[in-house]
């Protein structure tokens, strides 16, 4: 890969394109949609990268396991929203289709529902979750709110692709970005530790949950340690189950599943636009900014071939797909870290497996029984597994710092990380000014934003002052 001179975020982070050799360079004697996606050459063993594919057998097995590594989290957070399982799987499946198209089939990615919307979406609908609490009825009010941060993102996504994408780096770098991913984390863990003390027993289940879920992911054999949140919530659930057979738990309420349809289509719900709610919700497109391009480093480093010419169209898919699923009643969505892993272990980076996991996804989507079972999981398994992943989230955060060497002896990286994570731990209220509104997600944001701008602003400026005297 050749080398550049210009670092700056006035550098529209293209560069590295030329360095891909013939992959870049455009054959004009070939219609645009005969190389727009993949050929797919079959290869049988060794790593198989983006625009290579195993056997049939394998492409569908590999499609299965993608699903069921993001089973246990794409159904946690909207069970927190009061989102519809089926609406959820279903609208997973289509922004996984619509990212491949976007991208090209040429970043390996599966879209799932993001918890950067759980807080945002419970304080603007006053929604909290447990086993009976049924759908959230403000759900409209929230799907507002996620249509339009998509469309903010869409319209970054955009820019990313004209200007390139270094200079989200520069209002963005790694101690903000990390910051925000870890005060979403914070946040979640109140209302998840709620969840698992309503009673002594929820207690203990909770506890056994998270012991299960630790346990599989160091020590399980094989495949197994891919699925530790599903294993954790199927084991967790019928110890729950037994204990009730014996009168030590309560027993778990069917009564759903039995007056659910086998097959019938996803519930549908119409957004509804109010100020608030969207004020209160946009601010979490830093979140998916964050994501999508850490998680799209990440998979370019593993796949050894730079991904970074794909940012804008990996945004604007991940944009068009939340802003599909808020117009139809889902959660917004987000590239998936778990999915990340499998590849990290199999490596096998055919982007036509998501293209599987997508379509099996969208099926699922249909079988409603399967959404209602979901919806009897007991408060005392869910509240374990949502200590899980509030922590997962608080150290991803704490992990993209480290993976950029952020230097905490600097007071200025101290300040803009240490006060937007007290401020997320401790605000469970919201502060209003007329329509708009902020919650302990948007504040922390704006907060670490604007202090990196106003404490690095001095030095920022003279960097490009000097990079501008040089560039002539």
């Amino acid at each position: 890969m050749r080398s550049t001179t210009n670092t700056s975020f006035l550098d529209n982070g293209n560069s590295e394109d030329y360095a891909q050799g013939s992959e870049s360079q455009l054959d004009t004697s070939t219609p645009f949609w005969k190389t727009y996606f993949p050929t797919y050459t079959l290869k049988t063993s060794g790593p198989i990268h983006i625009e290579e594919r195993p056997k049939v057998a394998q492409c569908l097995l590999m499609g299965l396991q993608h699903v069921l590594t993001m089973f246990g989290s794409t159904v946690i957070g909207p069970l927190l929203m009061g989102i519809s399982i089926n609406t959820t799987l279903f609208f997973s499946g289509i922004g996984t289709l619509i990212f491949f198209i976007t991208t090209g089939g040429r970043v390996p990615s599966y879209l799932g529902s993001s918890f950067g919307f759980i807080g945002v979406v419970t304080s603007s609908t006053g929604y909290t979750y447990s086993p009976t609490s049924g759908p959230n009825p403000h759900l409209d009010v929230a799907l507002g709110g996620i249509l339009i941060c998509g469309l903010v993102l869409g319209v970054i996504g955009i820019i990313v692709i004209v200007a390139g994408h270094k200079w989200i780096e520069f209002f963005m770098p790694p101690v903000v970005t990390g910051t925000v991913v870890m005060t979403i984390g914070a946040h979640l863990s109140l209302s998840s530790f709620q969840a698992a003390t309503q009673t002594s027993f929820d207690g203990w289940m909770a506890f056994t949950t998270i012991m299960i879920i630790s346990l599989t992911s160091v020590y399980a054999p094989g495949i197994l340690k891919h699925f530790p949140i599903l294993i954790g919530m199927v084991v967790g659930y019928l110890i729950h189950f037994a204990c009730s057979r014996t009168g030590i738990a309560p027993e778990i309420d069917y009564t759903g599943v039995y007056e659910a349809k086998w097959f019938a289509a996803p519930t549908f719900t119409r957004p509804t636009f109010q100020g608030q709610a969207i004020s209160t919700i946009v601010p979490v497109c830093v979140v998916l900014l964050a994501e999508n391009l850490g998680h799209i480093k990440a998979v370019g480093a593993m796949a050894e071939v730079s991904l970074d010419k794909y940012f804008g169209r990996a945004i604007l898919g991940d944009a068009i797909s939340t802003m599909i699923s808020a117009a139809g009643g889902g959660p917004g969505t987000t590239t998936y870290a778990e999915n990340i892993g499998v590849m990290a272990v199999t490596r096998v980076f055919s982007t036509i497996i998501f293209l599987i996991a997508a379509l099996i996804a969208v099926l699922l989507g249909f079988i409603q029984k399967f959404g209602a079972a979901i919806h009897t999981i007991p408060s005392g398994v869910f509240g374990g597994l949502s200590i899980v992943l509030s922590g997962l989230i608080t150290m991803s955060g704490a992990r993209i710092w480290v993976e950029h060497q952020v230097d905490f002896k600097d007071t200025r990286n101290m300040l803009v990380a240490g006060i937007p994570i007290v401020i997320g731990v401790s605000m469970q209220t919201v502060l209003q000014w007329g329509n708009f509104q902020l919650d302990g997600i948007g504040l922390p944001t704006f907060s670490a934003v604007l202090l990196y701008q106003i404490l690095y602003g001095k030095e920022m400026i003279k960097t490009l002052i000097y990079q501008k005297n040089m560039s002539h």
